[in-house]
């Protein structure tokens, strides 16, 4: 359990302590690609999301903060890819919640597009322009770790949700285990396949966070079983067209007998591309992409299986209560680790069919019970 102390706080630190939490800002997972349904999508979610949080604003009081709000900023890899969209909407309702009672003056987001380097370059700016946090899925495990430093040296509250970096000056990371959900989709394909078969690994871009972990996650388990052979591990963007690219030659060119896709477009692209050429259906595990979910229930009659895991897109809303719980002085757990959700054919209903498009990822909607204990330091 931590607290922080911002040198400007003064004696207000003891009215913070002393006063109730601020109302949270949950809702459905929200947020959408490039097009104009799912942009619908993200303004519908973000409205539930705000309803919910002034529902909940009306019944406790505010907690006292920074005279004039604090400003915060979100540093992230990627914004194009419609994990990254959907995680920003939900974001986005709650930031405008807590602008409303004049908790936030000032929200930006920073987007490296996949540049570490430039990750790097925008942490420093923040720093630099006096924010109060900064909220951070980190491009590297271990490249941002010494601009971050840097940050919580200087009194900058910095939250890293989703891909995580490994320095322990961080003041909190929440977020599920990435080698967990390589495990998972692992253990999965070898129980599946009966311990043996040629199979490709279908990871996220080599060098990212979450990627790396997945990766690791999954060769733990499957360097266990000697009779499964490993073809190949293949990285792509976490997207569907460039996943095709590079897994469509491999497909050519040998017997497959199953894939570990380590995202939810790298599985939709996995299946379409068997699908495609034609080929035997084979096990493929994935994530809960919408695309990918409703491929797979178009198959269940024809004796398709699958498992996928969710990475919660209100990892970013945890962030955002978080940051403002460590500003306002409040006790925390450094690191707060959320269960996986997961999907198989015995709850695949409970997602698909939807009015969704396929670039959404369908998750439970996060509760003001579940904010309270993952956010509630030693639950």
């Amino acid at each position: 359990m931590r607290k922080i102390t911002r040198k400007w706080f003064g004696s207000m630190m003891a009215v913070c302590l002393a006063a109730s939490s601020l109302a949270a800002c949950g809702g459905s997972s929200g947020g959408a690609a490039s097009t104009t349904a799912a942009q619908a999508e993200t303004t519908t979610a973000a409205q539930a999301a705000t309803t919910a949080a002034e529902s909940k604003a009306e019944e406790e009081p505010k907690s006292d903060s920074k005279e004039g709000g604090y400003k915060i900023g979100w540093s992230t890899i990627y914004l194009t890819p419609s994990w990254m969209q959907e995680t920003s909407g939900l974001m986005d309702a709650c930031i405008e919640k807590y602008k409303a009672d004049g908790v936030i003056s000032e929200y930006s987001i920073a987007n490296a597009d996949g540049d570490t380097s430039a990750q790097i370059s925008q942490i420093e700016n923040m720093i630099a322009e006096g924010y109060d946090a900064i909220i951070l899925d980190a491009g590297s495990s271990d490249a941002l770790n010494q601009v971050v430093e840097k940050a919580t040296s200087q009194g900058v509250v910095v939250v890293n949700f989703d891909s995580l970096v490994t320095t322990d000056k961080v003041t909190c990371r929440i977020g599920t285990s990435d080698a967990e959900y390589g495990r998972l989709c692992a253990q999965w394909l070898v129980d599946t396949l009966g311990g043996k078969g040629n199979i490709i690994v279908f990871s996220g871009p080599a060098g990212v966070a979450v990627s790396d972990g997945r990766e690791s996650g999954a060769m733990e388990i499957l360097e266990q079983n000697p009779d499964i052979n490993i073809i190949t591990t293949l990285h792509s963007e976490y997207n569907s067209a460039p996943a095709m690219e590079v897994l469509n030659p491999v497909l050519d060119a040998n017997e497959v007998d199953g894939i570990c896709a380590l995202g939810g477009s790298l599985a939709s692209a996995s299946l379409t591309a068997v699908l495609d050429k034609g080929l035997d259906m084979i096990p493929i595990c994935g994530e809960n992409y919408n695309g990918f979910l409703r491929q797979w229930s178009d198959l269940v009659d024809d004796g398709f299986e699958s498992f996928a895991v969710c990475q919660p897109n209100w990892l970013g809303v945890l962030a955002v209560e978080q940051s403002i719980r460590i500003l306002n002085g409040e006790d925390y757990d450094q690191d707060v680790v959320v269960p996986i959700p997961a999907i198989d054919n015995n709850n695949l209903s409970e997602f698909v069919p939807n009015d969704y498009s396929d670039d959404w990822y369908p998750i439970a909607d996060i509760t003001e019970d579940q904010i309270q204990k993952y956010l509630t330091p030693g639950a």
